[in-house]
């Protein structure tokens, strides 16, 4: 059977954790910072987890990613 190939962008953007979830980096950090206050781009620094409808979309993208 061949490889599968892994989604470009998605490589960049998607990593997993130990326990096979996966994590995300917010958005919404670099356009417009000027009108976001302190806190809202602090919070906007730390990673969060993809939700569970969509981590196995993710998954199927990033087959080889550990």
């Amino acid at each position: 059977m061949p490889k599968q190939k892994s989604h470009s962008g998605s490589k960049k953007r998607f990593w997993l954790t130990g326990s096979g979830k996966v994590n995300r980096a917010h958005g919404g950090k670099n356009h417009k910072a000027e009108t976001k206050n302190r806190k809202r781009k602090r919070n906007l620094r730390q990673s969060t987890l993809v939700s569970e409808t969509q981590a196995n979309t993710v998954k199927r993208m990033i087959p080889y990613k550990d």
